[in-house]
């Protein structure tokens, strides 16, 4: 997801969305560990993408 999307969801859009990435990440996780994973850069997307939105998130914090 890249940041121009992420900028266009409301505040409870991207909060739910972080929640998803996150549950997601716990689940690449769980199969890196358990040697299931066979995409690993999907690990480096998914928390850049984390990354993105608490950004995101935090400038709409500043704005008000």
């Amino acid at each position: 997801m890249k940041a121009k999307e992420i900028n266009e969801l409301t505040t409870d859009e991207m909060r739910a969305k972080e929640q998803d990435y996150k549950k997601e990440l716990f689940n690449l996780r769980f199969q890196l560990a358990t040697g299931q994973l066979e995409n690993t850069a999907r690990l480096k997307t998914v928390r850049k993408t984390i990354a993105r939105i608490k950004t995101a998130l935090r400038q709409q914090e500043l704005k008000k």
